[in-house]
């Protein structure tokens, strides 16, 4: 009996010990969960009961160089959801029916959307308000108290289409920048979500009364470009003439730059695309065949005509570089006088380490030349001449002070860098040939800065594309400061080049792009587009107006296979003559020339915007202007059709003879 009552206690006691051992864990437990996940678990017990919709903020505004026209702006649009738990269970049915009529969905898809056990689901984004107002009609006829939700939204558009393609860019579907200016400033362009939060259970039933939070999403910054929209529109039109006329197979650009500042005031590649529908084929060729092309195959042409050439593509400069020789030369006190006659002796070709290398007129010796002929005749052997008198460490020096061996800095995504040979690998031959523009690569926005800090009178001044940001809230103007990065030539070589380069334009190879009144100068290139390519590349490099120059232009040209050939001053210089004609009006740059002002007769452009494309065609052919209609057709009713828009703009100073583009 004794043992008995000994073993009851026994198993009391440790009955006992086991409950207080259990309390300890239980309150261990909940001390760790109170106070270190406490926390944490508070987070995700909010983030489970609250319901948040998205709100996204308008994304900034961008601006031309005016500050009045819009490049690329964000409308109010509205997204579609729905809370399946709060959609009573008899309006299922009719609400997927309703939601698929409206917005041209598949009815079983969204029924399957409204019926699913989770907290939202999205219907339709970015829907234009007509359609949600019928929703909205609907909801309140058929008593539908919740379930359905229809939030602002922001859509992306861009009022002018194609223009400036490749330096704006694009957004994607959630409103985030993925090239060009869109993508390089995202951060001040996307502003801030804000959210509509609510308070819910696992099925998203409303939990308690405390009813929506609003929280307001904060716009994103505008942004003023330094691109001119006149001037775009002009270059663009020019480019795109060039490109069809000689048949260049693999595009072109066009880059307009002031060297004073670094502001690019135009900068267009042909083909461009319609950044309202960057994913859809771009040329009439490939709409016929793009339902029938590999997911690879159009994503390989999407990206090509997404690319801006002009800052992402390398090429050989050709004789446009022999501006850079001369600059080096002279500021080298190799040659001091540009203008001494029989400094330089052409024979048709030059000897370099055992290889003799020809000059492009070869066949007919250009004999006795000054610095000044030789450039004007962009004569090869006198530029390798040049070369070897500087030597190699000397050349590359020069390379480097004009900033040819790094990357611009330009304020866009993607930009490639040169491709020179080392300088530790280059011997004479690798010397000659880069003394008169080939076997190295650079971007086209490389040379036009090159080039700018000629103009300027020796600074190299670092591009830009964006020169003001306005804060949203505030309306607060940041400037963008110009970057001025080293002096590479003293005013005088400048001043001398300048004065040969007008030579070319006046009396030589660049004499196409001479424009009546006007002061320009210029250096033409003709380049192999590669080795044994058959392909060439033509350009043009421009300076205006030479007293006080203002305005850079280069025309670059990729395989012009056309019956004017690939010649530089045949087929690129006419263009950067067509360009000059147009924006140094515009730009109310003084003419130097008075005599040849008299010569062309000036005239002001008519406005022609809201008559009949007939009628216009009378107006501008009265005025000695020529009419060029865009997308025009066969089926095209002149006599009713109505003129939309103007390039140049009305009240702009032309050369008679000018064309006018003209848009319905």
């Amino acid at each position: 009996m004794i043992i008995t009552k000994l073993s009851n206690k026994k198993k009391m006691r440790n009955a006992l010990f086991i409950c207080f051992l259990i309390m300890l864990c239980l309150i261990g437990r909940i001390g760790y969960i109170q106070f270190i996940q406490g926390d944490e678990l508070s987070t995700l017990a909010y983030q489970q009961q609250t319901l948040d919709r998205n709100i996204n903020p308008k994304r900034g505004t961008i601006y031309d160089a005016t500050s009045k026209n819009v490049l690329a702006v964000s409308s109010t649009v509205e997204t579609v959801t729905v809370n399946p738990g709060n959609i009573r269970k008899e309006d299922k049915e009719k609400v997927a029916k309703k939601l698929s009529e409206i917005f041209e969905l598949d009815y079983e898809k969204t029924l399957k959307k409204v019926t699913k056990r989770s907290s939202i689901e999205t219907i339709s984004k970015k829907v234009d308000k007509d359609k949600t107002d019928e929703l909205r009609v609907w909801i309140e006829q058929n008593n539908i108290s919740s379930g359905i939700n229809i939030d602002e939204d922001t859509k992306r558009y861009y009022p002018y289409s194609t223009l400036a393609s490749q330096i704006i860019g694009f957004c994607g579907s959630d409103n985030q920048g993925l090239d060009g200016i869109e993508a390089k400033y995202d951060t001040e362009l996307k502003g801030k979500q804000g959210a509509i939060q609510r308070h819910t259970d696992a099925k998203g039933g409303e939990i308690g009364h405390e009813g929506e939070n609003y929280v307001a999403a904060i716009d994103g910054n505008d942004i003023v470009l330094t691109i001119d929209l006149t001037i775009q529109s002009i270059v663009e039109k020019y480019l795109e003439e060039a490109c069809i006329d000689n048949v260049c197979t693999d595009g072109g650009n066009i880059v307009v730059m002031n060297p004073q500042n670094g502001d690019i005031l135009a900068m267009a590649t042909y083909p461009s695309y319609n950044l309202n529908s960057p994913y859809e084929p771009y040329t009439e060729e490939l709409k016929e065949v793009w339902d029938s092309l590999e997911q690879s195959e159009k994503t390989k042409n999407l990206q090509a005509v997404w690319r801006n050439k002009a800052i992402a593509d390398t090429y050989e400069p050709g004789s446009v570089f022999k501006v850079i020789t001369s600059s080096a030369a002279l500021e080298e006190g190799v040659v001091t006088d540009i203008d001494k006659e029989g400094q330089f002796c052409c024979t048709g070709s030059i000897e370099v380490a055992g290889v003799r290398i020809k000059c492009w007129r070869h066949y007919r010796p250009h004999g006795s030349e000054s610095l000044r002929l030789a450039l004007m005749n962009s004569c090869n052997p006198v530029f390798i001449g040049l070369g070897q008198k500087l030597g190699v460490q000397k050349y590359y020096s020069y390379l480097n002070k004009f900033r040819l061996l790094e990357k611009t800095g330009i304020d866009l995504p993607g930009e490639a860098n040169s491709i020179f040979l080392a300088e530790n690998k280059a011997g004479p031959v690798e010397l000659a040939t880069i003394s008169f523009g080939q076997r190295f690569e650079i971007t086209p926005i490389q040379l036009v800065t090159a080039v700018s800090a000629i103009a300027n009178g020796g600074n190299s001044i670092q591009p830009r594309l964006v020169k003001q940001i306005i804060n949203s809230e505030t309306k607060e103007i940041t400037d963008i400061p110009v970057k001025v990065n080293s002096t590479v030539i003293s005013k005088e070589t400048s001043e001398k080049v300048l004065s040969m380069m007008e030579s070319v334009v006046s009396e030589g190879t660049g004499k196409n792009a001479k424009v009546a009144g006007y002061r320009i100068g210029g250096k033409t290139g003709t380049s192999e587009d590669g080795v044994n390519t058959n392909k060439y590349v033509t350009s043009f490099c421009g300076v205006a107006p030479i007293d006080n120059p203002q305005v850079v232009v280069l025309v670059t040209l990729y395989n012009p296979t056309g019956e004017g050939g690939h010649q530089g001053g045949g087929v690129a210089a006419p263009v950067g003559g067509q360009v000059f004609s147009e924006i140094l009006p515009y730009l109310e740059v003084n003419q130097g020339n008075q005599e040849e002002v008299e010569q062309v007769e000036q005239i002001q452009t008519p406005d022609v915007v809201g008559k009949s494309i007939s009628e216009v065609e009378k107006i501008l052919k009265e005025n000695g202007l020529i009419t060029v209609i865009e997308n025009e057709t066969e089926e095209l009713d002149k006599e009713n059709t109505i003129v939309k828009d103007q390039t140049p703009k009305a009240g702009i100073t032309v050369n008679s003879g000018s064309k006018i583009y003209i848009g319905y």
